[in-house]
Order: structure tokens, then C-alpha cells, then sequence
């Protein structure tokens, strides 16, 4: 009986022994990559975020991002090689231009518009003040061009590249050809853009049960998320700081990404998207930046006008100026004020701050990576 057990457990054995190899034997085994193997990248997307739309002809990948990263950097495509994407767009700053009102180009010639900040730009279209590069592959392209920045010509920047064998090296491992040319150098640029993903400050820790931000605070945004004005003159108002119409919390992007006039003037020294389009309705029009990181992003206004914060918000809290084109939703251009107190505009500050995402500001994965 003991032997008969032993010989019945060893035939089990040597059965399911003989099914694991027959199935094994039907999987086809996988080849060894050889040549061009990109390594696909997923974003990391902050739970209270909503999905990424990645184009499909630019998925994104290691290689990619990599080489994005460092022509991010790299100063020769400027056409004195002394400035990069990056000169104008710090770390430290929110990838801002150090505090500067208006950006100087390589040939000392200042721009009219302030660097505007490079966050969560994968969630993004229309981009620029006035919105006139529909794709980030679009954008991308053209600081290198302008006469008042970078100036130089990309077939000009390719050439210089191409030169060097490092960056052949990164083009093959990034697309499988090592032929250095513009769409590709946009498309890697674009790839290391989308991620840079901000979404880890305070107030994000909070939205998620993570953590917990001040009281003032959760009383600014409160107020950030509230109608303004108060009856009987604004029939639907709440007291609020009218923030929200334009800065939308919805899916914690805190910009609509649409374009207003938010009655910085009532005549227009720079058109925005008018310039673009001609239309006299899009006349004072700008793009709504992002509130992310917003205390580490000065000066503010598409022209730098507004120093610090206090500044913004006393802006919007007198009404601005009217105009032909003001947004409807800019109620107070007229002899009504938003009339919100001292104390109710700390309250607000607060709520901004805890919009710094230090990590992210701090992030190694953004930092210049040197020489390729």
C-alpha cells in the first residue's frame, strides 16, 4: 500500500510536470529586442487629474523624453549658442524667467510678453498669450526662430546637432534613426514637456485625504469658488472672489485654458489673440494661465505689469477697466467693486500658496541632466 502511494504521488508529479512543458512549448517565446527598442513611458497622473490625451503620432517614451530633456537645455539652439529653452524658463521659478518682467534674447533685445509658466502643458492647446500654436509640437518650434530670442534658423540648430555623435546616438535611440531634423527635435521636446506634471502641493494633499491645508486657507477657496458682488446689485452673488469662472477647479488645472480680457486696459497697447485672428472681438483677449505655483511665477499679467499677488488681487477686487471685448464675467468695470475686505483677500492668498508644488519646482527629473 505505501509503494503503491509513493508510485501514484510520483506519476501525479511527473504528469503535471509534463502539462507545465507542453504549455510552455505552445507559448511562443519572446525575441530579443535588437536594433531601435523604445521603452513606452506612462505619465504619473495625480489621482484627482483627468487623463492625459498623448497625440498619436508622438507617444511618449523613455528614449524620448530623455533626449527632450536635454535639448530642453542645450544652449546651441540659440544662434550664438549662449541660451537655452531653459534660460528663460527656470526650475526654481515654476519654469518662469527668474522674476523678469520681459525675457532678453540673445541679442539683447527684451520681449513684450512675460515668460508665461511651463505646468501641466500635456493637458493643454492653444498655446502662447494669444494661443497661435495649436500642438506643444507646434510651440516648441518657434522660440528658436524668433529674432528676439533664440534666433537662429533650425536648419541652422540641425546642423549643429547633427554634428555632434552624442546627440545621433540619443535621435536613433529616441525615433531609430539617427538623422537629426526639426519635427523630431519638437516632438522630444513636447514628450519631456507633458511631464512635467505638477500636483503634489498642499492644496492637492488636501483634495485627496492626504494632508491638510491652513483654515484661511479653506475659507480663500471658499471665496476662489464663490459668485461676486451682492444683491441687490448682482442678483445672483454670494460675496465671493469670482475666481472660479476663469480658473477652473473642475479638474484642478485652474485655468479654463480659454482666452479673456479681463480688463487690464481700455485701449489695447498689445491686441492678444486679435493680433492673431484680425477679429475685433478678439481684441485684449488672453490666454488664462494656470494658478498653479502662482507665488513662485511673478510678475503676472501677460506684460508683467503686477508685481506680487496683492497687486492681482486688488486688480480684480476694484473691477478692472471696460472695453469693448471685457468678459461678462469681469462684473465690476463699472462704479461697483467685488468689495472684498483685508480680510477676505489673505484668506485668498493663502488659498494660492498652497498651490506651490515644491516638489515639483524641485523634482530631479526636470533638472538640467548636463552634457549628452
Amino acid at each position: 500500500m505505501i509503494v503503491k502511494r509513493k508510485t501514484t504521488g510520483a506519476l501525479l508529479i511527473a504528469g503535471m510536470m509534463l502539462l507545465l512543458l507542453v504549455a510552455c512549448k505552445k507559448e511562443d517565446p519572446v525575441p530579443p529586442c535588437t536594433g531601435y527598442c523604445p521603452t513606452p513611458y506612462a505619465p504619473d497622473i495625480p489621482a484627482n487629474f483627468p487623463p492625459m490625451s498623448i497625440p498619436a503620432d508622438n507617444p511618449m517614451t523613455v528614449e524620448g523624453i530623455a533626449l527632450g530633456r536635454f535639448l530642453f537645455y542645450e544652449e546651441r539652439l540659440s544662434g550664438d549658442n549662449s541660451q537655452s529653452c531653459a534660460s528663460c524658463h527656470a526650475p526654481a521659478f515654476a519654469f518662469t524667467d527668474n522674476g523678469n518682467q520681459f525675457s532678453v534674447g540673445i541679442d539683447g533685445i527684451a520681449g513684450d510678453r512675460n515668460s508665461m509658466a511651463l505646468i501641466n502643458l500635456g493637458w493643454g492647446t492653444n498655446f502662447f498669450w494669444d494661443g497661435r500654436a495649436q500642438t506643444l509640437e507646434e510651440q516648441v518650434l518657434d522660440p528658436v526662430r524668433n529674432p528676439i530670442e533664440m534666433h537662429d534658423t533650425w536648419p541652422n540648430v540641425v546642423a549643429k546637432l547633427d554634428a555632434d555623435p552624442a546627440y545621433r546616438d540619443l535621435f536613433y535611440e529616441a525615433f531609430g534613426d539617427d538623422r537629426v531634423d526639426s519635427l523630431k527635435a519638437a516632438k522630444a521636446l513636447a514628450q519631456f514637456l507633458r511631464t512635467m506634471i505638477s500636483g503634489n502641493s498642499p492644496y492637492d494633499k488636501w483634495r485627496r485625504g492626504e494632508g491638510t491645508i491652513p483654515i484661511e486657507a479653506q475659507l480663500g477657496y471658499s471665496l476662489f469658488q464663490q459668485e461676486g458682488g451682492v444683491p441687490p446689485f448682482i442678483p445672483n452673488g454670494q460675496g465671493g472672489a469670482d475666481c472660479f469662472h476663469c480658473h477652473s477647479v473642475g479638474a484642478d488645472m485652474f485655468t479654463d485654458g480659454q482666452f479673456h480680457n479681463n480688463g487690464l486696459d481700455s485701449v489695447f497697447a498689445d491686441p492678444g489673440v486679435g493680433g492673431i485672428t484680425g477679429n475685433a472681438f478678439d481684441m485684449g483677449l488672453f490666454k488664462t494661465p494656470t494658478l498653479r505655483n502662482i507665488a513662485l511665477t511673478a510678475p503676472y499679467m501677460h506684460d508683467g505689469r503686477f508685481a506680487t499677488l496683492e497687486e492681482v488681487i486688488e486688480h480684480y477686487n476694484e473691477g478692472g477697466h471696460p472695453s469693448p471685448t471685457v468678459d461678462p464675467f469681469m462684473k465690476f468695470t463699472g462704479p461697483e467693486t467685488l468689495e472684498l475686505d483685508q480680510q477676505e483677500r489673505q484668506q485668498i492668498m493663502a488659498f494660492l500658496n498652497a498651490l506651490t508644488d515644491m516638489e515639483f519646482v524641485n523634482d530631479a527629473r526636470f533638472q538640467d541632466p548636463g552634457t549628452p
